[in-house]
């Protein structure tokens, strides 16, 4: 019997892809890994006819794999992702052991070297920036911080007196500090200053309340409604 993309075994348990990321959050997975991972096991499902994983093998997931290679052309990396996500499925989800894969047609699309921006090209990018999008285009690249970690910074995150930012969760779930460039801190000043109004506003109507990591939403009620939490 075919099943939908979401469907499981039984109506009582969790549909799958919620379980996926249910699984990879348990995991501290970043959100960018359980993006790539529920869209490719998606990918999977569909090309398969819609079938549900527990229903497939070794079989299914070569014939996927090597669709990527041969039809789809995809670089090694795309397809070792691939295969990331649908081990990830099997594995830590379903709880299923995969045989060896044998016969998958490697793909061999030759990875292509990265383009960096010269000085006076980042400077025309930036130039070209105005507001918070400026400023954090600014902060990616003074700071080194990746993408999801300048949209999660929160204010008490910021220290200007000693002129660092303390990077929260980032890759492997690691903790970090960077430098806070010279030049940002009047710009980062004025616009922690137009959070701290939003957020009274927000304060005001009700609202005004982020998410907490891990159990700090249950040791400290309130501290999701005050300002050093706000983004």
């Amino acid at each position: 019997m075919e099943r939908s993309l979401s469907a499981n075994r039984e109506g009582d348990k969790p549909k799958l892809l919620d379980e996926v990321k249910r699984v990879i959050r348990l995991k501290h997975y970043s959100i960018r890994t359980e993006e790539s991972y529920c869209e490719w096991i998606k990918r999977f499902i569909l090309f398969s006819g819609k079938r549900h994983p527990s229903e497939m093998g070794e079989r299914e997931v070569t014939a996927f794999l090597s669709h990527l290679a041969t039809e789809r052309q995809v670089a090694a990396s795309t397809q070792n992702q691939a295969l990331s996500a649908i081990l990830f499925l099997y594995g830590e989800v379903l709880k299923l052991e995969l045989g060896w894969l044998e016969g998958v047609e490697r793909a061999r699309r030759p990875a292509k070297l990265p383009v960096v921006f010269t000085r006076e090209e980042a400077d025309r990018v930036l130039g070209a920036l105005s507001g918070p999008s400026r400023l954090m285009a600014c902060l990616l690249y003074g700071t080194g911080m990746r993408l999801m970690e300048c949209v999660r910074l929160r204010v008490k995150d910021v220290d200007f007196g000693y002129l660092q930012i303390t990077v929260r969760e980032g890759k492997g779930n690691k903790d970090r500090v960077t430098m806070l460039p010279v030049s940002l801190v009047e710009e980062l000043r004025e616009q922690v200053e137009r959070v701290r109004l939003l957020h009274a506003a927000d304060l005001r109507d009700g609202g005004g309340e982020v998410y907490l990591p891990g159990a700090l939403a249950v040791k400290y009620p309130g501290a999701a409604r005050e300002f050093c939490w706000q983004y």
